[in-house]
């Protein structure tokens, strides 16, 4: 039997659904991702520590559950909402439908609302915490719990445990830094050949030199870069030590962090497999995937450093390149499973840096 729910934005806004998924109340951030396929890359990406994410794509769960699709083994966000999911999905690889997972997994879920007009709201007037109940709301009781709730130590939360080493073919050793890395980094970097030491976020500077790295990925992550503190100033150390770095989402938002530049909190965030990035050398338009809802400000870059892509949406920052230092950093996913692959060139430029400071020691 289907079961009422309802949504009730932090603005006052109620939406009402059904229940699917897990059954239970849960505040979150409210985000929107435009992306129409690769849902199962979505429900297991670390970045959405803590958010209730829409769908805008009106159809999900047409290829069923697959977990080789996965980008963790833990979904990290707090509820999921579609307009509609599909029970009976069709694909050779399918091994069990959406509803079933997001029970197996504790995730609310709830569909058969207008996510159009969801939707439309948050890019009004930005995003914003919600609630899930499975009870009819006193909206204007629940508002103080709603607006008061904040997304905290999201990357302690995410990140690994302990150090995990991949040997690859051993063209070049990569520590990832792991800040709720997706795990297609990972494969992206073995399928170059590396050996790749994945250690934690509370990994030292000391720690991760100890390895003799001849690069270092910064994963992204999830939350508010600048909470980071104690990762910012090992990264200070990391940059003095002139080694190759190459930052993707969070990690591109810390390294300018570490090198002075600050970021800011954008108004609805780039989430999609649909997000134009310019590279401004060559003028070329690159379709990416994107997650994040911080972004690097512009001019705040320091010397020695420069934006290497903007967005052609809005001309937000979507790279860094620094003439300092080895290093190099994007707003997007190169590495995007469900999404555009047109920058998987840079974990070329990656793999290039390292051979030249390789050959320069």
């Amino acid at each position: 039997m289907e079961q009422t729910a309802y949504l009730i934005l932090e603005n006052g806004t109620v939406f009402e659904g059904k229940s699917f998924g897990a059954a239970f109340d849960v505040t979150g951030e409210l985000v929107f991702t435009t992306a129409m396929t690769g849902y199962l890359a979505t429900l297991t990406d670390p970045s959405y520590y803590g958010q209730i994410v829409v769908q805008t794509f009106p159809l999900i769960g047409n290829y069923g559950v697959i977990p080789a699709e996965f980008e963790s083994q833990t979904p990290r966000l707090k509820a999921y909402i579609v307009r509609d999911w599909c029970q009976e999905p069709s694909n050779f690889r399918c091994e069990g439908n959406l509803d079933t997972f997001l029970k197996e997994k504790n995730i609310p879920g709830l569909y058969g609302i207008d996510t159009r007009a969801l939707t439309r709201i948050v890019r009004e007037y930005g995003v914003m915490n919600a609630r899930i109940t499975m009870e009819k709301p006193d909206a204007a009781a629940l508002l103080p719990e709603i607006k008061a709730y904040k997304i905290k130590d999201a990357v302690k939360t995410v990140t690994s445990q302990e150090v995990v080493i991949h040997e690859g073919k051993g063209n070049h050793r990569v520590v990832l830094w792991d800040f709720g890395a997706k795990e297609n980094i990972e494969k992206c970097l073995l399928n170059y050949g590396c050996e790749v030491i994945c250690v934690p976020s509370f990994a030292t500077a000391e720690q991760i030199l100890s390895y003799e790295p001849e690069g270092v990925m910064l994963s992204n992550g999830p939350g508010d870069p600048a909470e980071n503190v104690e990762v910012i100033e090992e990264l200070k150390k990391l940059c003095a030590a002139k080694i190759p770095i190459m930052g993707i989402c969070l990690g591109h938002q810390l390294l300018a962090l570490a090198n002075g530049a600050k970021t800011e909190k954008m108004k609805y965030g780039h989430r999609g497999a649909n997000q134009p990035a310019v590279e401004l050398a060559t003028g070329k338009v690159f379709i990416t995937s994107q997650n994040h809802g911080y972004a690097v400000i512009n001019d705040s870059l320091p010397a020695g450093a420069e934006v290497s892509f903007i967005n052609a949406n809005d001309g937000t920052c979507e790279g860094v390149n620094y003439h300092n230092i080895p290093a190099f950093s994007v707003q997007f996913h190169p590495e995007a499973c469900g999404g555009p692959l047109d920058t998987m060139f840079l974990f070329e430029k990656f793999m290039t840096r390292m051979e030249e400071e390789k050959t320069c020691r």
